[in-house]
């Protein structure tokens, strides 16, 4: 028996693809929205024991009015990931809009269906950033009261970060603006996640098409240089993707105690580094390949952040009872899935 149906949007894409997953493993049925049905096809292929589970509905724009209204009816839960994601965006409009109307019309569609119950939105760390000193730890009460502005005064100038931050910060905000309009029947929780690592669902084609974020590892582990290794310049804060999807079953699972909740999903500072350290240790054979740097040096054992730092995760650790995936597993797991492509 089904513990019921749950919508995820956007649903081939990296975090979405292993938030299928897991809500399958679950034992949920899954519904996913991609941009045309041959897009779930991979994510179909890597999860034959749930055929009967998982299912796929096109949704070719998710900015046009009425974009999920077939895809909701019989649905119970609705899982918000459909977004535009990247660290090098050069136009603002398309992204901002993709983010803000994108949302907009999962919640229009969401309050048209009586059986659904939770509501789960994939924000971003960067949703709570703002302009405090160097010196400062993130919790979910901050916003990001900056990226918008700087967005609409620069326009096409504007940072690709700065883009970014921007669209999720926005799209954010019109989740609690419409729950504070509408009031709608069904909980509503947030995820806000920093840089997602951990092994895909679906490994890629090649080595080139590796996401972003998780592109660290890989990497390392092909003897690129350290310090040009996954995004130079950005802050290595690091969550599993396996942790990621299970905070959104949390909030599903957990109605009462998500509703209206924010919460961080970080739990690493990894810098290249330490990927070098952990990588050459579980792979003696490529010392040679995988650049040595200056062991042990730029990050802290255990991988915390540098004390008075970053981001704290600990809200998601007190309310669900369970730590976060060890960076070491994180950084071994993500290689090993991707060697077909890597070796």
């Amino acid at each position: 028996m089904s513990k019921g149906l749950v919508l995820v949007t956007g649903a081939n894409g990296y975090i979405a693809a292993k938030t299928v997953e897991a809500f399958l493993d679950a034992g949920y049925s899954v519904r996913g929205t991609v941009r045309r049905l041959s897009a779930g096809d991979e994510v179909a292929a890597a999860l034959p024991q749930y055929a009967s589970q998982l299912s796929f509905i096109e949704v070719p724009d998710i900015t046009v009015p009425g974009a999920f209204d077939e895809a909701v009816k019989g649905v119970d839960y609705v899982a918000h990931l459909a977004a535009p994601v990247s660290l090098f965006f050069t136009d603002p409009a398309p992204v901002l809009k993709g983010a803000i109307d994108g949302t907009l019309r999962a919640l229009e569609a969401a309050i048209t269906e009586p059986r659904i119950k939770s509501f789960i939105f994939m924000s971003s760390i960067v949703a709570t950033l703002g302009n405090y000193p160097h010196d400062y730890v993130y919790t979910e009460s901050d916003w990001n009261e900056f990226a918008i502005p700087l967005v609409e005064q620069l326009g096409a100038k504007a940072p690709s970060g700065a883009i970014y931050a921007a669209s999720k910060t926005a799209a954010e905000r019109t989740v609690w603006k419409f729950r504070d309009e509408k009031k709608p029947g069904f909980t509503i929780t947030s995820v806000n996640p920093c840089l997602v690592a951990g092994p895909p669902l679906v490994v890629p084609a090649s080595r080139e098409k590796i996401g972003e974020t998780y592109a660290l590892p890989a990497d390392v582990y092909v003897g690129k240089a350290l310090e040009e290794s996954g995004l130079p310049g950005a802050s290595p804060g690091y969550v599993d993707v396996r942790d990621v999807a299970r905070l959104v079953i949390y909030g599903v699972e957990n109605p009462e105690k998500a509703n209206n909740e924010r919460f961080i999903a970080a739990s690493t500072y990894g810098p290249a580094q330490s990927v070098a350290d952990i990588l050459r240790k579980a792979y003696p054979e490529r010392r040679g390949v995988i650049k040595e740097g200056t062991p042990g040096e730029g990050y802290e054992e255990g991988y915390t952040w540098p004390k008075g730092k970053g981001f704290d995760g600990s809200k998601a650790v007190r309310y669900t009872g369970q730590g976060w995936i060890s960076w070491e597993r994180t950084v071994v797991d993500t290689v090993e899935k991707l060697r077909p492509i890597l070796d």
